[in-house]
């Protein structure tokens, strides 16, 4: 019997072959072979330079290698570096030997300068002095000090406050002592039982004058300046 053959077989065929390029197939495309006569020749792409004009207008052209009349050649003259650096040496100025350290029993050395043991800060000029921005700092707090007691004793002086001078305020502080004293010394005088309400209640008190009176001794002592309202 005769083999089965499909009617779209042409057609598929044709759909194959449409959507097929060169590149498609396997393998590199096929490309055409340059001929063996064309081979690659020396300097070949190198770039070629026009050729040199011999005459101009009929006049020979001077050749370039020939110099001008005003050319004067730069005449070098030999140095002796041997003789030059010899001279150098002995009229030159000795180094000085550089200062190390041993700090070990074997001998190892360290440079002397960064070690610390040279005292290299102390030897500046502006050792010791004191900056300019903490100054300038001092003078303003001083200044803003000043500022605000001037402002207080304005308004103060709106107030009508009454300052208190110098004798009275030594008296005062001697009169508080002196008070401090008395109520000290009857403090001390107290029984050392305090078995009755009495007791306690009297020490209680005794106690909370002799903090009022050093409060106020302290707050007297520490201002100079003291102000009294009328």
């Amino acid at each position: 019997p005769l083999r089965y053959i499909s009617k779209y077989r042409e057609f598929v065929k044709h759909e194959a072959m449409k959507n097929k390029s060169q590149w498609k197939t396997m393998g590199p495309a096929k490309v055409s072979v340059p001929s063996p006569n064309d081979f690659l020749q020396k300097h070949s792409k190198e770039p070629k330079l026009a050729p040199k004009k011999k005459e101009e207008d009929g006049k020979k052209l001077l050749p370039l290698s020939v110099p001008q009349r005003t050319y004067r050649p730069v005449i070098r003259i030999k140095k002796n570096f041997i003789n030059k650096n010899a001279v150098a040496v002995i009229r030159g100025v000795p180094k000085k030997p550089r200062p190390f350290c041993v700090d070990t029993r074997q001998g190892d050395k360290y440079p002397l300068e960064p070690s610390g043991l040279v005292p290299k800060y102390v030897k500046k000029k502006n050792y010791g002095v004191t900056p300019k921005y903490v100054t300038q700092r001092n003078e303003e707090m001083k200044r803003e000090e000043e500022e605000y007691e001037a402002s207080v004793l304005e308004q103060l002086k709106k107030k009508a406050l009454k300052t208190v001078s110098d004798e009275e305020r030594t008296n005062i502080l001697k009169a508080l002592k002196k008070n401090w004293e008395e109520i000290n010394h009857a403090y001390r005088g107290l029984p050392i039982l305090t078995d009755t309400r009495y007791k306690k209640i009297h020490k209680e008190k005794l106690e909370l004058k002799l903090k009022q009176l050093e409060h106020d001794i302290e707050a007297i002592e520490k201002h100079k300046n003291i102000y009294i309202a009328d």
